[in-house]
């Protein structure tokens, strides 16, 4: 892909809620390292009843735009092209603006997982365990199709979610064995736990960490880490973390958006770490909101 011009661009994220996001401050990471002092990376909270409208109003200077829930869906209707791996579970992440308009949608959070799980050394597992069954959920079985050789068991509450993680398992290739939650605590044994459920709900799994625990990865990254990370960690197994899937989805989007490549991943790394420690400090005396006070679902984008 040929570099992008110098001149000014821009790029965003948007999603609702946004506040939240990191990816401005990855991005604009990005940018400052490699000399592209014209392009800027805003957010704005938009959702699926406006995205229609946002994509249509988008002018020649915009590169690209970065998506997250509700909208990884939705935007597929509005683009020109779709990667294939986006196809695979029917989400995009990534648009890619053409000087000529051109629309074309990807999806990195899935070679951003198996990025991530390569930088600590997790490049092949026989077996491995999803705990949850949302949109996260089907993206690590995507990724998980490319780097386990056996069966994944996935922990799920309720039929209609077993349903949909077989039929996920028969369209991605992956042989799923579906458990019922209550059985969760066993899947903490297999050499690859992926947590991919909202803050709070893996955190009575802790207790239950084995002796000698294999590798987790648990997407979210704020609160960081997590009471089951925390627990993995002390056990000495290896522990995953949503910013290097933030991090390992957002250097694949630069690299996209502004043809520059290798994207400078060490910046963006120090400037996430940066916000995510500002985010955690505690409240200074007499703000009883403190600088971390942003909530919401930290395994997004």
């Amino acid at each position: 892909m040929p570099p992008r011009s110098v001149d000014a661009r821009r790029a965003a994220v948007l999603g609702s809620p946004i506040a939240h996001s990191l990816s401005p401050v990855l991005h604009r990471a990005a940018y400052a390292a490699l000399g592209l002092e014209k392009w800027t990376y805003d957010s704005f909270d938009v959702d699926e009843a406006a995205l229609p409208g946002f994509v249509e109003g988008l002018g020649p200077e915009w590169a690209g735009l970065s998506l997250t829930m509700p909208l990884k869906r939705a935007v597929i209707p509005l683009l020109d092209e779709v990667s294939e791996t986006a196809a695979s579970v029917d989400a995009v992440n990534t648009v890619v603006l053409a000087p000529d308009g051109r629309r074309t949608g990807d999806n990195t959070d899935i070679p951003g997982m198996v990025a991530a799980l390569r930088e600590h050394g997790v490049e092949k597992v026989e077996t491995a365990a999803v705990l949850g069954a949302g949109a996260t959920a089907s993206s690590a079985l995507a990724a998980l199709a490319r780097i386990c050789t056996g069966e994944v068991a996935v922990y799920v509450r309720g039929e209609a979610r077993a349903a949909e993680m077989r039929g996920w398992s028969e369209r991605l290739g992956v042989a799923v064995r579906v458990v019922a939650w209550e059985r969760a605590a066993e899947a903490l044994h297999a050499p690859l736990v992926v947590a991919t459920t909202p803050a709070g709900t893996t955190d009575v799994l802790a207790g239950a960490v084995p002796e000698r625990p294999g590798t987790l990865f648990d997407v979210l990254y704020e609160p960081w880490p997590t009471a089951l990370a925390a627990r993995w960690a002390a056990g000495g197994g290896g522990v995953v973390g949503g910013l290097d899937l933030l991090l390992h989805q957002a250097v694949l989007q630069v690299e996209q958006m502004t043809g520059r490549s290798p994207a400078p991943s060490a910046a963006m790394r120090a400037a996430g770490e940066r916000a995510l420690a500002q985010r955690q400090a505690p409240p200074a005396a007499g703000n009883g909101t403190g600088s971390g006070g942003e909530p919401g679902p930290a395994h997004r984008t």
